[in-house]
């Protein structure tokens, strides 16, 4: 039995290039082999319950504009039609995983006992849908950013009360990613910053963040938890200075606090856009450091100087994407989550999946590019083009050297490099061919 909301929806499938079917599937054929493995294996796509199906249409400057049966989300009985129509549309997709905020699932209660009681209970209900359903948890994660409690941060927070109230919705929310089989456990800073340093101790804030991770880390392996636990960079918004700026500040926080072996990134392309990178950069960066774990899909208006979260469009920054993540060796037990949301103007049912429908199909049209650059070879032939002097015994043997000797060779030598192209401009041309 439906809920009746997707009504006049079928099933999305694979039509090819060809397809003019708004909702049909053009590039993402998921039982398509590409480097060896299913399509569906390597993006591993997932769908955020916050932006699909809890989030009302508001922005800064207005509020609610979309109207849901499951509105107002403040009883659990419209928490379970709100999971009702999720697995619907899960099911209509064919996607493989979906990701949870505490706050997207159940309502709030206004006290930590009530909120545990409703995840648990709600949690158990999503099980048993998941019993019936081939979608499963990509990861799980708790909201500790929208309730004013939060409002001088969780495990930054000044009140050790917080601190105490935050480590505890991280455990229950923990147990239920691992009730419910989840790949990953994240942790999303939202409000660990400050807005000025005027009442902030910063190390100690630091600190605290480091310790609270620990304990995150300590309690997996006490629950035999088997996904990956990630951390997600996001810099400026909401707080004015976040301490998790970009990829590179979080790998610096981690190697401090001991835990580079113990937890991965979660790199969002809107938060890369923030911080003034472009994604593959900071998939490169965690890549290099061998701390990339997932990714969460979208775009931002360039316009705009705030987190639009809007849907991909963009098939040569999805490409670029994907390549970094392909010679890294893909995303392991990590996904493609798309943390992405309607414009508040798009109200209908169809709107919904025709989003995600676009999203997917830019996402496999900018892998197969990858991937078909990966197998053509023609970056890593220019790669190791540009980088050939350093496979001489001679400029080897110079990086265990000293000053002196280093000197000494580049007088006696005559030493007098002439600078070598870049070729920037050809390198584009060449990735615009697969594009």
């Amino acid at each position: 039995m439906t809920t009746g909301f997707f009504d006049g929806i079928a099933p999305i499938t694979f039509e090819g290039p060809d397809s003019t079917n708004p909702l049909a599937y053009r590039h993402y054929n998921p039982d398509e082999i590409v480097m060896g493995k299913r399509m569906a294996d390597h993006l591993r796509f997932a769908v955020a319950y916050w932006h699909s199906f809890a989030w009302e249409g508001g922005d800064p400057f207005g509020g609610q504009t979309f109207e849901r049966p499951w509105y107002p989300q403040d009883d659990m009985g419209r928490a379970r039609q709100k999971a009702d129509v999720a697995f619907e549309m899960f099911d209509l997709l064919n996607v493989p995983y979906f990701c949870w905020h505490d706050a997207d699932l159940r309502p709030e209660q206004g006290n930590f006992a009530d909120n545990l009681s409703t995840l648990e209970e709600i949690t158990d209900y999503i099980g048993q849908k998941m019993e019936s359903s081939k979608t499963g948890l990509l990861w799980g994660t708790a909201n500790m950013f929208s309730d004013r409690r939060w409002m001088s941060g969780a495990a930054t927070n000044p009140d050790p009360d917080v601190f105490a109230f935050a480590a505890a919705t991280v455990k229950g929310c923990m147990d239920a990613t691992h009730k419910l089989g989840g790949q990953n456990y994240v942790l999303w800073g939202g409000r660990e910053g400050y807005e000025t340093l005027l009442n902030t101790d910063l190390g100690q804030e630091l600190d605290h963040m480091g310790r609270f991770l620990n304990m995150v880390v300590d309690y997996k392996h006490k629950i035999g938890f088997k996904g990956t636990i990630l951390v997600e960079p996001k810099p400026q918004e909401p707080s004015k200075h976040q301490y998790d700026f970009d990829a590179a500040t979080c790998i610096g926080f981690l190697r401090k606090y001991g835990l580079e072996n113990e937890v991965k990134l979660n790199l969002e392309q809107g938060h890369a856009i923030l911080a003034g990178h472009s994604f593959e950069h900071e998939i490169a960066v965690a890549a290099a450091e061998g701390m990339l774990g997932s990714i969460d899909m979208n775009r931002n208006d360039y316009q705009s100087g705030w987190d639009t979260d809007q849907f991909p469009n963009n098939v040569p920054e999805v490409a670029l994407a994907y390549y970094h993540i392909l010679k890294a060796g893909g995303l392991g037990t990590g996904g493609t989550n798309f943390d992405a949301k309607l414009r508040r103007q798009s109200l209908d049912a169809q709107d919904l999946i025709a989003a995600h429908v676009g999203g997917m199909d830019v996402c496999a049209r900018g892998f197969k590019a990858a991937a078909a650059m990966i197998e053509d070879g023609g970056l890593d032939a220019a790669l190791a083009d540009r980088y050939a002097g350093w496979t001489g015994a001679e400029a080897q043997e110079m990086l265990n050297s000293d000053l002196d000797s280093i000197q000494a060779r580049v007088l006696s030598q005559g030493i007098n490099p002439a600078p070598q192209s870049g070729r920037q401009e050809v390198l584009e041309n060449y990735v615009n061919r697969f594009v």
